[in-house]
């Protein structure tokens, strides 16, 4: 598989990364062995990049992880993330920048990756009671002990990106994007190319509807993040698949797979750009795999962009407890 770049220091990893949200039950119940056959087959590709956080499972996706690595040493560069924490009263979501709490999750992740180091340390969600450069005053000390090597930060505004990259070199900024979502183009896209920020795509699949099977609404369980999500909800969701299936058609006239075609328009929309689709699947895997040999030229983009315009999805991308954390813009 062909590599980008991810660091400032030049480390390079597959253009096609791996997120792993999914091995924590996020989308359906799972298993290790399930999990760790899709990581064989991410190995056997190629594929090297594997995006990960603290919130998943608890921990749960990073055991799953590190159980794997200390047999495969060496063949995969890791991802994690901090800053959101469960309140010890209430069980309640919140979230926290604050050095020791980032210095706490960070040294536990290391413990259940089974590492001393990962590639890359990224800021879950900003909490606003903390300066974003106080925190990356945090995140530089932690790279100055050695035990991150690269700084990121999820879901945050360009100005806010600016800002961190006054007092250090901010590595990549992930966010969702896709066919489905497209609202990084209003200015976060640039951003990073301007401050040489790699940009990481979560979710370029539309958490699961540009692919060749359409997600079933009615079997979400409880856990199931798209259970309350606007454009996973009817009347919405109905009216979304009748396009989704212009564009699944499409691809199939073209000899590819749904989630190879979605993840190619991804890659072609900057070289800085590594999208991380997710899935617990080998089946998925090997399926959008192919994006990496596919060079779409500006007129196959556009033909795509004129099946899922700018603004097609019916429903916000998510609901308004959802929001919570995300820095909007624009």
């Amino acid at each position: 598989m062909k590599k980008r770049k991810l660091l400032q220091s030049g480390l390079l990893v597959s253009e096609v990364g791996l997120g792993c949200m999914s091995f924590a039950n996020f989308y359906g119940a799972t298993n290790e062995r399930e999990s760790h056959e899709t990581l064989f087959a991410a190995m056997d590709f190629g594929l090297d990049f594997l995006d990960t956080a603290s919130l998943y499972g608890w921990g749960l996706s990073e055991e799953i992880i590190g159980s794997f690595i200390k047999d495969h040493k060496g063949h995969f560069k890791i991802a994690t993330k901090a800053g959101i924490a469960r309140d010890l009263v209430t069980g309640v979501r919140c979230f926290d920048n604050s050095y020791a709490h980032l210095k706490e999750s960070l040294e536990n992740s290391l413990k259940r990756l089974g590492v001393d180091s990962i590639e890359l340390f990224y800021i879950h969600r900003r909490d606003q009671r903390e300066k974003i450069e106080d925190v990356m005053e945090s995140l530089l000390s932690f790279k100055r002990e050695g035990k991150i090597q690269g700084i990121g930060f999820s879901e945050i505004a360009p100005t806010s990106l600016q800002r961190a990259c006054k007092v250090g070199h901010v590595d990549a900024v992930q966010s969702e994007y896709s066919l489905w979502t497209r609202y990084p183009e209003l200015g976060l896209l640039k951003a990073c190319e301007d401050l040489n920020v790699a940009f990481i795509p979560f979710s370029p699949l539309g958490r699961g509807v540009l692919t060749d099977q359409f997600p079933n609404p009615k079997k979400f369980g409880k856990e199931d993040f798209r259970k309350d999500n606007p454009r996973f909800t009817e009347p919405n969701y109905g009216m979304n698949l009748e396009k989704l299936k212009l564009f699944r058609t499409y691809a199939s006239d073209m000899g590819y797979a749904t989630s190879a075609l979605a993840i190619a328009w991804n890659l072609a929309k900057g070289k800085h750009l590594i999208p991380i689709p997710g899935t617990r699947s080998k089946k998925h895997l090997l399926d959008f795999l192919g994006a990496s040999e596919m060079n779409l030229n500006r007129e196959k983009i556009e033909e795509i962009e004129k099946i899922l315009p700018l603004g097609w999805a019916h429903g916000d991308r998510y609901s308004q407890k959802q929001w919570s954390g995300i820095e909007k813009y624009c």
